[in-house]
């Protein structure tokens, strides 16, 4: 094992060896060129969603905006019952027998139409190479240098390709997509007089390959501005589900901390009484791009962008220290001079700096 000899001088005059092994002075070096504060702000910034109804055939033309609904239900006890409970028939029968009384909202588009229209607007942001914030000044210039380097070499072409996958595929219309006899999402950039009309089911969830062609041109605009050829960028986007006259719409779900007693058991978003769809699920829809995650076995299909792959639906991070795919470990690498062999770890790094958040170090342990 090699060792390196410090020569320390005293207030005396004398001189104390220390020997350190030279890989711990190595990451001791890499910790001190690491800002301990560092954050990024989101370069897809997206505004909530906002829900209609209309008919699919005037589905242009008019809508109408759709209202929330309070309804009081009586269900059923439908949770896992204690072995003592689901044993013994009397206990079982009055556990049943028990009322579950509950209000909830509900959203429906009326009998009069038939589709659901869902409005919003992207804003794609320039700079993902500058950090808002960073403490250390040697980290700053090599986040810069990295970032500079990525747009020159790669151009974020891979990124920007799955980014309007999304868009066109109609994956942010998560639930209200189930079902849907047809559905179309209508894409408009007014600054450059462009405009898309994609059918959803033209476009994989899963494969990222099947008709990207039909995405380029709208690709080609957000990976301009990701490389800052232009400052920002608006999207405009208008998707359209044929339902079913009546049928019931799911706008997001509110977190509810304090579920008191005789409190609404659910409670829907919405926007000055219009259903809506919360700006951070439709993000979330966007930036499902990672593939790249450690897999062993069956094919990776899309989880969203996340500094540990985690996907709260499934309860895993796919992407661990352990396995050194998490973006803190490559991250911390390429910033620090050791660049990544495979192309793909660096496209997941840039698309966390595009989601943005906060990096730094934590103080707690």
């Amino acid at each position: 094992m090699s060792y390196a000899c410090i020569g320390i001088s005293t207030a005396d005059g004398q001189v104390l060896t220390t020997h350190y092994h030279q890989e711990e002075m190595k990451m001791a070096k890499k910790e001190s060129n690491l800002a301990s504060v560092l954050s990024f702000e989101k370069k897809l910034v997206l505004s909530d969603g906002y829900m209609y109804g209309t008919t699919w055939e005037k589905r242009n033309e008019t809508a109408r905006p759709v209202m929330l609904v309070e309804k009081s239900v009586r269900g059923t006890i439908s949770n896992r019952l204690k072995d003592s409970v689901k044993n013994d028939p009397m206990k079982l029968n009055a556990e049943v027998e028990k009322a579950n009384l509950q209000t909830v909202d509900s959203a429906s588009i009326s009998l009069n139409d038939d589709t659901l229209k869902l409005s919003f607007t992207i804003k794609v942001l320039s700079g993902v190479e500058h950090p808002s914030a960073c403490n250390n000044e040697t980290h700053h210039k090599k986040i810069e240098e990295i970032g500079k380097k990525f747009i020159e070499q790669n151009g974020f072409k891979e990124l920007s390709a799955r980014y309007a996958m999304n868009i066109a595929n109609g994956r942010f219309l998560w639930r209200n997509r189930v079902g849907a006899e047809k559905a179309e999402v209508i894409v408009s950039i007014k600054e450059e007089n462009k405009k898309w009309i994609f059918n959803i089911y033209d476009f994989s969830l899963k494969d990222f390959d099947k008709n990207r062609e039909k995405v380029e041109e709208l690709a080609s605009f957000i990976a301009e501005t990701l490389c800052g050829k232009r400052s920002s960028l608006l999207i405009e986007v208008e998707a359209f589900a044929l339902m079913g006259k009546g049928q019931e719409i799911y706008p997001s779900e509110e977190l509810i901390l304090d579920k008191g007693k005789g409190k609404k058991s659910k409670v829907l978003y919405h926007v000055d009484g219009t259903a809506a769809m919360h700006s951070q699920k439709l993000s979330n829809a966007i930036r499902t791009v990672d593939t790249w995650y450690p897999q062993e076995e069956g094919r990776r299909i899309p989880i969203a962008i996340e500094p540990y792959g985690a996907v709260t639906t499934l309860g895993k991070a796919y992407r661990t220290p352990k396995e050194k795919k998490d973006f803190y470990t490559l991250f911390d690498q390429w910033s620090t001079g050791s660049e990544p062999d495979d192309e793909n770890d660096k496209n997941y790094v840039m698309a966390v700096l595009v989601r943005g958040g906060v990096f730094g170090q934590s103080e707690k342990e």
